[in-house]
């Protein structure tokens, strides 16, 4: 599970390594990072939303 959390770590190094073996300026990658960084927190918040949403279904009747 926490390997969820790092995720968008990994993306952004991902889209560095990309954009440097490619010879783009990191300035010119701004909105794959934006992308990454927006994707990562929607993913993240519904996660959150699901973990919330069924927190007291395994609580013993």
């Amino acid at each position: 599970m926490t390997l969820v959390f790092l995720l968008p770590l990994i993306f952004c190094l991902l889209w560095v390594l990309f954009l440097e073996t490619h010879h783009i300026p990191l300035a010119k990658g701004k909105k794959g990072f934006i992308y990454i960084i927006a994707i990562s927190l929607t993913i993240s918040l519904f996660l959150l939303l699901m973990m919330w949403i069924t927190a007291n279904q395994n609580l013993p009747a």
